[in-house]
């Protein structure tokens, strides 16, 4: 006598229904024993995690005193309120250069600041203690950044300088434009995806909280990056895929093949960024860390980086490639894991092509003023692959895409062993038990 849950029969007319590789629809359910399998394998794990987050959980961020460099020194809002235009050579104390040679870009910005015409801006800070105050600030012809009156600004605050001194416009208030474009971004996934969108968007919000409230600060807090890194993936990982995909046999073998590849990556970018002498301290921004937190290990802050970049893609490629084994399955249950592993693998081929190409592009868009650089001083391939600025992302995007091909066949064998292993319906001491099932299959594809 078989339960509703174990019977495999009404399920063939699903799997055509959702042949997609992309599919993440309702699976068919698996057995008892099977899900006591899987149980065994997450639930310790999960309890880890949890178990990682309140060992490392940290206090909030640590404070230190303001050095006023780059990002760490105090801002208000402000807003221009009028600009006028000026000549530069009244508010510029620059003096040509004596030879007057303009062919150099230093020549040429000192005859700007003498003979162009500069905008002598009004600032008005709208925030903090001294909201209603209001300070110049001179814009030079060539300077990338012109202010417009009206315009929203971000002012820094220099408590140490002069009173005349003490605020500077140090960027553009971009609020409204970035809250209107998530606003948007937030619509289109619920407008697509229903309540797989609202639920990606949770995640997203998970994913974020994460980040902003237990892996930074814990690394702030003198915590070894690549065990904070490694737990709070692990946490993300496992609210985005059960909140996305439900809490199935299905999502759960998406959820081991991610972990094994992340180890994978783990352990390449220890070896490699150790082997490289990558110090993880390049531009001015690392350096700033290094100067405010000296205890923090910039080289595992790297590798850390490596972990969280590549946990996105991840997600994807193991999620995908176990539907695909289910959906193979569903349409043949008489399959075995050696016939599912083979049909799942092509499919896997195409997309390793894909998000592998994804991955270098992504790396190579967002390092691009860099490559730019090196091309304009035109140095070698081998000069530029060897600067350690390039050399990180080169180790980022290859172990990333190693981890990622690795995916492909260490989650599709997962999936093949198990949902083949899985015989709801069937009586050890019956071989013909499946019998049935396969004749009616053939009368309905006839139908």
């Amino acid at each position: 006598m078989t339960s509703p849950q174990s019977d495999p029969a009404p399920q063939p007319p699903q799997g055509h229904t959702h042949g997609h590789t992309h599919s993440h629809g309702p699976a068919a359910p698996v057995s008892k024993h099977l899900r006591k399998v899987i149980a065994a394998v997450v639930i310790p794990f999960a309890t880890a995690v949890v178990v990682g987050l309140i060992a490392f959980w940290p206090g909030g961020v640590p404070d230190h005193e303001r050095t006023g460099v780059g990002f760490d020194r105090q801002t208000q809002d402000g807003k221009v309120v009028q600009v006028v235009k000026v000549d530069c050579a009244d508010v510029n104390a620059a003096q040509v250069p004596p030879t007057g040679d303009t062919s150099t870009p230093s020549g040429r910005e000192a005859v700007n600041e003498q003979e162009g015409e500069c905008a002598k801006a009004t600032v008005e800070v709208t925030s903090g203690d001294d909201k209603g105050r209001k300070f110049v600030e001179v814009v030079q012809p060539d300077a990338p950044r012109q202010l417009r009156e009206g315009q929203g600004v971000v002012v820094a605050y220099a408590p140490d300088a002069p009173r005349d001194l003490q605020y500077s416009v140090t960027d553009v208030n971009r609020k409204i434009p970035m809250t209107l474009l998530a606003a948007i971004f937030a619509l289109a996934v619920i407008a697509v995806g229903r309540m797989r969108g609202v639920m990606a968007l949770v995640a997203l919000a998970v994913s974020f909280a994460v980040l902003t409230l237990f892996i930074l600060p814990a690394i702030l807090q003198g915590s070894n990056p690549l065990v904070v890194a490694v737990i709070g993936a692990s946490a993300i990982m496992l609210a985005a895929l059960y909140m996305c995909h439900g809490v199935t046999a299905r999502t759960s073998v998406a959820v081991v093949g991610t972990l094994i590849s992340l180890l994978l990556i783990g352990l390449l970018g220890s070896l490699f960024i150790g082997w490289a002498d990558l110090s993880g301290n390049t531009d001015d921004n690392t350096g700033l860390i290094h100067g405010l937190y000296p205890d923090i290990d910039m080289s595992g802050l790297l590798l850390a980086g490596v972990i969280i970049g590549s946990l996105g893609v991840l997600d994807d490629v193991t999620v995908t490639q176990t539907s695909a084994v289910w959906e193979l399955h569903q349409a043949d249950p008489q399959m075995g894991w050696r016939g599912l592993y083979r049909a799942g693998i092509r499919i896997g081929r195409d997309h390793i092509a894909s998000v592998v190409n994804t991955l270098v592009l992504a790396y190579a868009g967002a390092a691009l003023p860099l490559l730019l650089l090196f091309s304009i001083a035109q140095s070698s391939v081998g000069t530029v692959a060897n600067s350690e600025l390039v050399a990180e992302e080169i180790v980022r995007t290859l172990v990333g895409s190693i981890g990622l091909v690795a995916s492909v066949p260490v989650t599709t064998v997962l999936a093949a062993l198990v949902v083949s292993a899985d015989r709801p319906g069937a009586s050890p001491s019956s071989s013909t038990a499946a019998a049935p099932a396969r004749t009616g299959r053939g009368r309905r594809r006839k139908a």
